[in-house]
């Protein structure tokens, strides 16, 4: 065999063995997170390259609604963090041109949007529920959200924290929420705003809103995606 043969048949069994080594790459410990890490980062780059902003997410019947009682409270923390709702506000900031502290009240005069959509839990389970509030989009316009920002990210009276693209924020189904079932948020479902987004996963729609900034740059992504978790995770 000639120099030119050996060098090409190599080359075939150097391809062959591709998948073999790269299972043995996540198999050792030293290489896992960093694979893990950027595979996630591929998977997200795709995903928001697939998100489709004029794509609705299915909506249904009120007599399809799973009843108030039987809709899961869950958390990462605690179920209830403690706000007091007369003092409470939302404080914005970053790229807009209108800052400030934003009571509920100026969050409820907003057009207020009313959905019957299905919440997906990572832990496997999905509810259809009701939910109401302003859409978000209708917000950001009217603190003078740069309309360049890539980002919005929230933080949150149990520790919390959350982040969206801007794509997802402007979703004309993604609300800041402040009733359920045609009543006011519990404390138990975030009250008294939390975000409500039924195009993504249940992990990205926060409770207990204290802070939304609008940014170019993420300093911090999200509680579950700096535990390994999916950012994008649309539906």
């Amino acid at each position: 065999m000639d120099e030119k043969q050996f060098r090409r048949v190599s080359r075939r069994e150097l391809l062959k063995l591709t998948p073999v080594l790269a299972l043995g790459a996540f198999a050792l410990p030293a290489f896992q997170q960093g694979l893990l890490k950027k595979g996630l980062k591929v998977s997200d780059w795709n995903a928001a390259r697939l998100f489709r902003r004029d794509h609705l997410a299915p909506t249904f019947a009120d007599a399809e609604v799973a009843p108030f009682e039987t809709f899961p409270i869950n958390g990462y923390d605690i179920d209830d963090p403690g706000i007091d709702f007369d003092t409470w506000t939302l404080s914005v900031s970053g790229a807009v041109q209108k800052p400030g502290q934003y009571k509920l009240m100026q969050i409820q005069a907003l057009p207020a949007k009313r959905q019957n959509t299905r919440h997906i839990c990572v832990e496997g389970w999905d509810v259809i529920g009701s939910f109401k509030g302003a859409v978000l989009s209708d917000f950001l316009n009217l603190v003078g959200a740069d309309p360049t920002a890539r980002f919005i990210t929230v933080n949150c009276a149990d520790d919390y924290y959350e982040s969206l693209d801007m794509a997802t924020a402007r979703h004309p189904q993604t609300l800041l929420c402040y009733e359920m079932y045609d009543r006011p948020l519990t404390r138990e479902h975030g009250a008294p705003l939390r975000l409500q987004i039924p195009t993504k996963i249940g992990y990205k729609q926060a409770k207990y809103l204290t802070e939304l900034r609008v940014t170019h740059v993420l300093d911090k992504v999200g509680y579950w995606e700096d535990q390994g978790y999916s950012w994008f995770y649309g539906l």
